[in-house]
C-alpha cells in the first residue's frame, strides 16, 4: 500500500466532468471509477500528512488544442463551464493548479505548452511543492496516456520520486494500446506503480 507521509504529496490530475462523466465531452472509459479511487486516496493522504494538490484543465472557448481550432481534441473543459468542474463525488480540498487557461497544451502538472511556438513554461506546482519540502508525488487521475503520463515524467525530471496508483487512473486509448505504452514509459522513467 502507498505510504504518504509530509515529505509526499498527492496530485490528483484532471477529475472534471468532461473527462469522468460519461456524459462529458471527453469522456474517459472507466473514469467515473477513478472518483472512489481518488477519494480513498485523498483520505488516506490525509491521514498521513501528505500535501494534496489538484490539477484542472481550464482552457479558453477557443485554443489550437482543440480540433475546431486545428488541435486534436474536441472542446473541453472550457473556462467556467460544467465540463470544467470538478467531478461533484470528488473530495477536493486542497491546493488546485489550473492548465492551459491561456490556451496552451496542458497535460503536465508541471508543465504548459505553446501549441503554435511549442514554448514550455512552469505551472505553481513545483514552487508549492519545494516550498513544503516535498520529495515525492504520488500520482492519480486522468488520462494515464496524456495528464498522468506527462505529470510523472515531469516529476522525474525535475527530481521527486513518484508513485502512480494504478486502481486510480484510466486511459483514453487514442490508439489501442495507449494505456499500456504509458504505464511501461512510467515505469521507464523510474515511477514505482502500485
Amino acid at each position: 500500500m502507498t505510504i504518504f507521509d509530509p515529505g509526499t504529496a498527492l496530485v490528483v490530475v484532471d477529475v472534471q466532468n468532461d473527462f469522468a462523466d460519461p456524459n462529458g465531452s471527453l469522456a474517459v472509459p472507466g473514469g467515473l471509477e477513478v472518483v472512489s479511487a481518488a477519494n480513498a486516496a485523498i483520505a488516506r493522504a490525509r491521514v498521513g500528512g501528505a500535501t494534496v494538490v489538484y490539477t484542472q484543465d481550464w482552457h479558453p472557448a477557443h485554443t489550437p488544442h482543440f480540433a475546431q481550432d486545428g488541435g486534436i481534441w474536441p472542446v473541453h473543459c472550457v473556462q467556467g463551464t460544467w465540463g470544467a468542474a470538478f467531478h461533484p463525488g470528488l473530495e477536493v480540498t486542497g491546493e488546485v493548479i489550473r492548465k492551459g487557461v491561456g490556451g496552451e497544451d496542458g497535460y503536465s502538472a508541471f508543465s504548459v505548452r505553446d501549441p503554435a511556438s511549442g514554448i514550455v513554461s512552469a505551472t505553481l506546482l513545483e514552487r508549492l511543492l519545494r516550498d513544503r519540502r516535498v520529495e515525492r508525488v504520488v500520482v492519480v487521475g486522468l488520462a494515464t496516456d496524456y495528464c498522468v503520463l506527462d505529470t510523472v515524467r515531469d516529476a522525474r525530471a525535475l527530481g521527486f520520486g513518484a508513485e502512480v496508483i494504478t486502481e486510480a487512473i484510466r486511459a483514453v486509448d487514442l490508439h489501442d494500446g495507449d494505456g499500456e505504452r504509458a504505464i511501461r514509459q512510467m515505469r521507464e522513467a523510474g515511477a514505482e506503480l502500485a
